[in-house]
């Protein structure tokens, strides 16, 4: 029984759900809407929609257990109650399940990649993995490139889904590709890229904060990271750097682009303020306020429950407040 819990604690079960919701959120709440508009209506398939989410979810769930394989003597400094490779679950054991849920994963993905006749998924697919595995080895030690690998990543869901709606649009006219909707398609990307950004942005904050929390150990294993090769006042700069340039681009955003009201009464308003924007602040004030890891680790929560209020604004676009 306990060799399952860590199990469930090596795949992050609750950031495995997150992505699970994200992919749902991201086809019921902006794609269906857009093509809804368009009077094309839902496109995508339950059993692809599935195809597609069980790929994002078990990818990175290998993802995440090679990363702790890579990860034991760094995680033995940082926070050695917490791990599991070597402790409950052997090494061998641990890149098994590795191979296996990303294996799984990369078969659902190709699988709905055929079905969609999409060679753009069915890249990512074969890609994601090695870079996660890369990532875990080597990139992840690396200044700024580790960070950014992970930011992509992230980036990469709510994009899937608007590849694989274009791809489905260009199966059902097939015949007659002239009628493709070219401004669905248009609005579509600009949606789901809006996200892709957000979760981009907040992705990148959230593993810099990481490293700040995790400085310790990556000093004492020579690892180049942004705290360690840049010390953490100057670390802070950056995330705050990084922070003003999210929330300047949301503002941008609201006030040129949105299609919803911009007045202080209107729950748009009120949803971007007081759901992004000041949970965006907090993290700011807990992360120039931050002394310990176990403060850090405060701050890059936030960060992480923010991205997830952001993605939820996505019913914003359903309801048009």
């Amino acid at each position: 029984m306990e060799q399952i819990k860590d199990i469930f604690r090596l795949v992050r079960w609750s950031n495995l759900l997150f992505l699970a919701i994200l992919v749902w959120l991201m086809e019921k709440w902006v794609a269906v809407p857009v093509l809804n508009n368009a009077a094309y209506g839902e496109q995508l398939p339950a059993y692809i929609l599935l195809l597609l989410t069980l790929a994002v979810v078990l990818i990175a769930a290998g993802g995440y257990v090679i990363n702790d394989y890579f990860d034991i003597k760094i995680d033995r400094i940082n926070r050695p109650d917490g791990v599991i490779v070597t402790r409950t679950i052997s090494k061998p054991a641990a890149m098994r399940l590795s191979i296996a849920l990303s294996g799984i994963g990369i078969v659902c993905g190709l699988l709905a990649a055929f079905l969609l006749r999409s060679m753009t998924i069915g890249i990512i697919m074969i890609i994601v993995p090695g870079l996660l595995w890369f990532y875990s080895s080597s990139y992840k030690r690396l200044l700024i490139i580790g960070n950014l690998t992970i930011a992509l990543l992230a980036a990469t869901t709510p994009l899937l889904v608007a590849f694989a709606n274009e791809a489905q649009l260009k199966i059902v006219h097939a015949a007659t590709p002239e009628v493709l909707p070219f401004t669905p398609l248009h609005t579509l990307y600009a949606w789901l890229g809006g996200f892709a950004l957000f979760a981009f942005l907040l992705t990148w904050i959230r593993e810099i904060v990481k490293d700040l929390q995790d400085q310790m150990g990556d000093r004492e294993l020579e690892c180049h990271t942004m705290p360690v090769v840049w010390g953490e006042k100057w670390t802070k700069v950056f995330v705050t750097a990084l922070v003003v340039a999210t929330i300047a681009i949301i503002g941008h955003l609201w006030y040129h682009v949105l299609p919803f009201p911009t007045a202080w009464n209107s729950l748009s308003t009120r949803y971007i303020a007081f759901g992004i924007i000041v949970p965006l602040l907090g993290s700011l004030w807990l992360l120039w306020a931050a002394k310990i890891p176990s403060d850090y680790k405060t701050c890059q929560r936030l960060v992480k429950f923010t991205m997830f209020l952001g993605m939820l604004y996505s019913i914003c676009l359903v309801r048009g407040l």
